[in-house]
C-alpha cells in the first residue's frame, strides 16, 4: 500500500511547492515597493540635490567599476539558481501532464472498470476475483502475467485478511509497480559510451514508428548539447533512407545514408564520418524484415562486428521499437526479435492510441527488458523516458 500513497502524495506535495514558491516571491516583491515608495516621498521633500548624487558623483570610477561587478557578482547566482528551480519544476509539471494526456485511454477503459468493480461488491469474493481477472487480461496485461498477478493478490488478501474491495485499490497498484521491477535495479537512461563515440541501433518491424522515435530521440540529444548523426542503414524498404534524410534536415542534424547498398557498408562509413567529423551519438535506422529471421540475424550480427571494429565497447544500446497499439503482437516481435540480438531497452509508440497501456507490465513480465521511451502523442515532446512512477500515476490517477 506504500506505493499507491507514495506516489499520490508526490504529485499532490509537487502542486503545494509551487503555491509556495508563489507566494514567497510575493512576500519578497512588496517590501521592495515600500523602499521605492519612501525614497520618492524623501526627494519631494527636500528642495536641495540629494546628498548621495553628489557621493556618487565624487566617488572614483575604478571604485564605482567594482561596486558594480560585486553587486552583478551576488545576484546572477540567486537568478540561475532560482530559474534553474523553476524550469525543473515546470518541465516535471509538463512531463506529468503529458502522462496523464497520453494515457486517458488506457485509464478510462482500465480504471473505470476497477472502479466500477470495487463498486459492485461488498465484500472480496471468487466472483470478485474472475472479473478483475478478466479486465486485466483485457487491459492487455497478459495472461501469464496476470495470473502471477492473481496469485500473488490472493496470497496478500489471505494473509492480511482483507475483506473489504476499497482496500485492494491500494494493493492491486502495489502488486503491479512490483511486477514490474521485479527486484531488478531497472534503467531508463540512456546508456553512452565514454571512451568513445555512442552507436545506438534501432530495430523493428516496419510501421511501427520507428523513424519517427529516431528523429524525436535526435531531437531530445540535440537539446541536450549533444551532436548527432543519423545513419540510415535500412537500404531494404523503398524510400527509408530518404525519409531519414527528410527528418534529418527537419530536427536539423547530421546525416548518412546510400540506398541500394551493402547496410553494414552504410554503417562503416557513417561511423568513419562520425568520427572525422568529432560527432557525440550516432544513430541507426535499420531494416524490419522479420518474416525472414535467419537473414536479419545475419544481418544485425554484421553490423555488430563492423560496429565493434571501429567503437571501443561497440554499440552502447540496441532499442527495440514497438506499436503499443498491436497488444500482444508487439509482444511476439519482442520475443522474435530477442532470439536474434541481445536488445538492451524498448521503446513504445502510440501509448496515447489504445486502450490497453498494460502492455508496458506485459512487455516487461514477457521478455525482461525495460521500457526506455514511450510514445504519447505526435509531438516531439510527447516521446517521453519512461518512468514507472508517472505511468504508474497516469494509469491510476483516477483511483487517487
Amino acid at each position: 500500500m506504500g506505493l499507491f500513497n507514495k506516489i499520490k502524495n508526490m504529485f499532490k506535495s509537487y502542486d503545494e511547492e509551487e503555491e509556495e514558491v508563489v507566494e514567497e516571491e510575493t512576500i519578497e516583491e512588496e517590501p521592495e515597493e515600500e523602499e521605492q515608495e519612501e525614497v520618492v516621498d524623501d526627494e519631494e521633500k527636500e528642495e536641495i540635490s540629494p546628498e548621495p548624487v553628489e557621493e556618487k558623483e565624487e566617488e572614483p570610477l575604478e571604485e564605482k567599476k567594482s561596486t558594480e561587478i560585486v553587486e552583478e557578482v551576488k545576484e546572477k547566482p540567486k537568478k540561475k539558481g532560482l530559474f534553474k528551480k523553476k524550469d525543473k519544476k515546470e518541465e516535471e509539471k509538463k512531463s506529468v501532464k503529458i502522462y496523464e494526456k497520453g494515457l486517458t485511454k488506457s485509464r478510462q477503459g482500465f480504471v473505470s472498470k476497477l472502479a466500477n468493480l470495487t463498486n459492485k461488491y461488498n465484500k472480496v469474493t471468487e466472483e470478485y476475483f474472475e472479473e478483475l481477472e478478466e479486465i486485466l487480461i483485457m487491459a492487455d496485461i497478459g495472461v501469464n502475467t496476470v495470473m502471477d498477478f492473481m496469485d500473488r493478490l490472493r496470497d496478500r488478501v489471505k494473509s492480511e485478511n482483507i475483506e473489504d474491495p476499497e482496500l485492494l485499490k491500494e494493493i492491486i497498484v502495489d502488486e503491479l509497480f512490483i511486477i514490474y521491477v521485479n527486484d531488478e535495479v531497472l534503467s531508463n537512461k540512456i546508456n553512452y559510451n565514454e571512451n568513445d563515440i555512442s552507436v545506438i541501433l534501432f530495430i523493428g518491424v516496419n510501421g511501427v514508428g520507428k523513424t519517427t522515435t529516431i528523429a524525436k530521440i535526435a531531437n531530445k540529444l540535440k537539446d541536450e548539447g549533444k551532436k548527432v548523426l543519423l545513419v540510415g542503414a535500412d537500404t531494404f524498404r523503398a524510400g527509408a533512407v530518404e525519409q531519414l534524410r527528410e527528418w534529418s534536415e527537419r530536427v536539423g542534424v547530421g546525416f548518412y545514408g546510400k540506398e541500394e547498398s551493402d547496410p553494414s557498408s552504410v554503417v562503416y562509413d557513417g561511423i568513419t564520418k562520425a568520427k572525422e567529423e568529432d560527432y557525440d551519438v550516432v544513430l541507426i535506422d535499420t531494416a524490419g524484415r522479420l518474416q525472414n529471421k535467419v537473414n536479419l540475424m545475419k544481418e544485425l550480427e554484421k553490423m555488430n562486428k563492423v560496429i565493434d571494429s571501429l567503437v571501443e565497447g561497440g554499440a552502447s544500446e540496441t532499442l527495440l521499437v514497438l506499436d503499443a497499439t498491436t497488444g500482444q503482437n508487439g509482444i511476439s516481435q519482442a520475443e522474435a526479435f530477442k532470439e536474434i540480438t541481445n536488445i538492451t531497452g524498448i521503446v513504445l509508440t502510440k501509448l496515447d492510441g489504445t486502450a490497453k497501456g498494460g502492455i508496458v507490465l506485459a512487455i516487461k513480465e514477457s521478455v525482461g527488458i525495460p521500457v526506455k521511451y514511450i510514445g504519447l502523442g505526435e509531438t516531439k515532446d510527447d516521446l517521453q523516458t519512461f518512468d514507472i512512477e508517472k505511468y504508474i500515476y497516469g494509469l491510476f490517477k483516477d483511483l487517487m
